[in-house]
Formats: structure tokens, C-alpha cells, sequence
């Protein structure tokens, strides 16, 4: 007889997603795969399905949140993921791959992602633009902070880039365990704190800030980020859409950072800011 279980299918707005996965994390769900609306969870854990429907209903107005719940075969979802997830090159000089793939020597920067329940692995168009956007930075010997880490893969490409210094940080615990796995496969040591740029003692002193989360986060942030760079240091934001430029370049003007230039793809978009 085959086993069954549920998978909890999940849309919402892109700037809502991750809140709502850390909600469904701390519930117990311990799988999710992303989609182009938004996600699905799994877990073997005995959750609570009125629980769970509270969760979703806090979110229809503000996330257009909905949910459906269906009964399927029982699956390993880690031997589905390793199926699902390609490694990626971007720019011809970063590969992204994950500890299973094999290596590609011809490729001079190689990153060693297992994102397990955090996001940025590349593949999103957020996360390629904020790692082309670092390679025309002048990494070497830079302190570097990293925003809202998830996987820590632009940490790492910071190191591989040669940044002296790394810090970064998340405001959810659950991505902790994933970001040291992360860095301890690819040799980097960074400093990696639970919280916000608003609560967190960090220096104030960083050459480079990368910040790849949503606008709304950005817009509350860009104040603390102007705060915690060095004169002539970087910005680079992303996790907002080119429509959305306006209004960041309207936030970022009042905090004495100058906009450079920017990248896009498919209607989402990385910029460059100078204090």
C-alpha cells in the first residue's frame, strides 16, 4: 500500500514569500520548493491544518495569500530537489552548484550552494543580477556585509572576490545551520548574526553592503545602510522590480548615496549606489 501526505501549495505576492515560509517553518514544515506563484511545503510533522489556515488568513489582504492542500504519494523530497536543482554559470565566470554536482574548472569562481529551506541559489533573477553586479566591484581587502543572507551566496562570491572582511546576517534562525554548512564548503569564514540591521551591533565601517530582499525591507533599511557605510563605499540593491527605481533612488538621495547604474532581467532589477 502506497504512503501518502500532504503538500501545502502556496501563492502569494513575491515581497511576502519568505515571511510566510518562516511562518511555515516555525509551524514545522521542513521542505519547500519555490514556484512562480509561490511555494510548496511539505513535512512529516504533525501540524495543526486550522493552524496553518490562521497562518494564510493574516495574509490575504496584504499578501493576496491563498492555499490549497492536496494528498500525495509519499516522496524523499531530498533525492526530488537534488533531481530539480541544475547548477547555473553566470557571466561565463561563476558557477553555482551544489555539493552533488560536479565541478567545472574552466569556471574561475565556483560556489558550493545547498540551500536546504533558504533561498539564493542563483537561480532567481534577484540573486544573478546582485552576483554580476559583484563582479565589476573591486572586492580585495574590503569589509562587506551581506543583508538578509539566506544561503550566504553572495557572501561567499564576496570572499571569492577577495573581501578581507564578511559579515552578514538574517532575520530568521533557520537559515543559521544552512549558511555555516554553506561557508564551511566553499572555505569562507564570515561573522553571521540572527536579527536586523536596526537591532544588530554592527560596525560601521563597511566598504561594500549587499542587500537583495524586497522593497519594502530596502525602503525601512536604506537609512541604516547609508549609517554602517564607509565614505565611497557601495550599495548594491535588488529584490525589487525597475518600476519600483524611482522610489528607491527617491530614498537613497536623502541618505547622501548617489545612484551609478543598474542591471535587469525579466522586469526585476539590481542597482549600484556611492556614498
Amino acid at each position: 500500500m502506497k504512503q501518502t501526505t500532504r503538500q501545502f501549495i502556496v501563492s502569494s505576492s513575491t515581497d511576502f514569500r519568505e515571511i510566510l515560509i518562516a511562518e511555515f517553518a516555525a509551524m514545522g514544515f521542513d521542505s519547500f520548493q519555490e514556484t512562480d506563484e509561490g511555494f510548496i511545503a511539505h513535512t512529516d510533522n504533525l501540524v495543526d491544518i486550522a493552524e496553518v489556515a490562521g497562518v494564510i488568513a493574516r495574509y490575504v489582504d496584504t499578501a493576496g495569500a491563498s492555499m490549497k492542500v492536496e494528498e500525495i504519494e509519499k516522496v524523499n523530497w531530498n533525492e526530488e530537489w537534488e533531481e530539480s536543482y541544475d547548477p547555473i554559470v553566470l557571466a561565463n565566470k561563476i558557477l553555482v552548484r551544489a555539493s552533488f554536482h560536479d565541478p567545472q574548472p574552466d569556471i574561475p569562481y565556483e560556489l558550493i550552494i545547498n540551500p536546504k529551506m533558504s533561498f539564493g541559489t542563483g537561480h532567481h533573477e534577484t540573486t544573478g543580477l546582485m552576483m554580476k553586479a559583484q563582479l565589476s566591484l573591486d572586492h580585495k581587502n574590503k569589509k562587506v556585509l551581506e543583508a538578509g543572507c539566506g544561503t550566504g551566496i553572495l557572501t561567499i562570491l564576496a570572499g571569492k572576490l577577495g573581501a578581507a572582511e564578511l559579515y552578514a546576517y538574517d532575520n530568521d534562525e533557520w537559515v543559521k545551520d544552512n549558511i555555516q554548512e554553506n561557508l564551511k564548503n566553499n572555505g569562507t569564514a564570515a561573522r553571521v548574526s540572527i536579527g536586523t540591521i536596526e537591532t544588530l551591533d554592527l560596525p560601521n565601517d563597511f566598504d561594500i553592503i549587499l542587500a537583495n530582499i524586497n522593497k519594502n525591507i530596502l525602503l525601512n533599511d536604506i537609512p541604516f545602510y547609508s549609517q554602517k557605510l564607509n565614505k565611497d563605499g557601495v550599495l548594491l540593491l535588488s529584490g525589487f522590480y525597475e518600476s519600483d527605481l524611482d522610489e528607491i533612488r527617491l530614498a537613497t538621495s536623502k541618505e547622501d548615496l548617489n545612484y551609478v547604474n543598474s542591471l535587469t532581467r525579466n522586469g526585476w532589477m539590481a542597482a549600484h549606489f556611492l556614498k
